[in-house]
């Protein structure tokens, strides 16, 4: 592989996996035994979440592909 190749590879792997354990925290918080939050506060949050995927989306989109459960390269 070239050396751009495999840094693009090694950044990410990182970072996706950071990412999603991340989002599994944000998750986290919808245990109503030990926070408390409305309706709206789950809106900002998920919709905050999906323009930020879109943004990613459509900076890949000129070489889209079809999304996978998990995430590999």
């Amino acid at each position: 592989m070239s050396a751009k190749r495999d840094k693009f590879v090694e950044l990410a792997v990182k970072r996706v996996t950071r990412a999603i354990k991340d989002m599994r925290l944000v998750g986290n918080l919808s245990n109503r035994s030990a926070y408390e939050y409305s309706e709206d506060d789950v809106k900002k949050i998920v919709r905050a979440l999906q323009k930020e995927v879109d943004t990613v989306k459509a900076r890949f989109s000129e070489n889209g592909s079809g999304s996978d459960a998990d995430f590999s390269l």
